[in-house]
């Protein structure tokens, strides 16, 4: 009797293990992945490209009297090669001046030309660059054509618009010592606004 007693309350306490068929196993969390974000790639400024430019000219002849101010405009082309966060270039540039120098008539400064080396930083869709290289100015004066070459330097700054379009803005200081011989040392501060399609 005890034996049956046993066999009985061995089958009760094994039953649980063979009711309801397999046992569900709880399924792990699933971890979503995380999105990469995406960098789109900076404009590329290589290649060449030509503009035009508009701005207002002041010359100081360091008390030689042929000090005046006023517009200027022309034209621009240049090569810019992109190395990634950083842009060089070179730029020929030339300006027809609207400067009276001086109380008489008919000395003024006629043309500024200049071919500077350029360099910058790239920021999003702008450039920042520095310049420096030589400029050329035309003047009359004393009824004389008198022509002169010297050092230019300034500063830049362009915002691309699209892939072919940007608008910028330079000013730039022109040094030129004892102008075309004379003892007259003649410097120009120009302030002007570009624009330009690139190739």
């Amino acid at each position: 009797m005890k034996t049956i007693a046993a066999f009985f309350a061995t089958i009760a306490l094994t039953a649980p293990a063979f009711a309801g068929g397999p046992v569900a196993v709880a399924e792990e969390p699933m971890i979503a992945p995380v999105a990469e974000v995406y960098a789109a790639p900076g404009l590329d400024w290589s290649g060449a490209y030509a503009g035009a430019q508009l701005g207002y000219g002041d010359v100081d002849s360091n008390g030689a009297g042929l000090d005046g101010y006023g517009w200027l405009g022309g034209v621009h082309a240049g090569y810019r090669w992109d190395m990634g966060n950083w842009v060089a270039g070179t730029e020929l540039s030339w300006d027809k001046t609207s400067i009276d120098l001086g109380d008489t008539v008919g000395d003024e400064l006629d043309s500024v030309a200049a071919l500077k080396l350029t360099a910058g930083r790239e920021i999003g869709n702008s450039l920042v660059y520095g310049a420096l290289g030589v400029a050329q100015a035309n003047a009359s004066v004393g009824g004389a054509d008198l022509s002169d070459t010297g050092l230019v330097y300034g500063l830049g700054f362009d915002y691309a618009v699209n892939d072919r379009w940007t608008v910028g803005g330079e000013v730039l200081e022109h040094n030129f010592d004892d102008f075309d011989g004379t003892t007259n040392d003649i410097d120009a501060t120009t302030v002007k606004a570009k624009v330009a399609l690139q190739f």
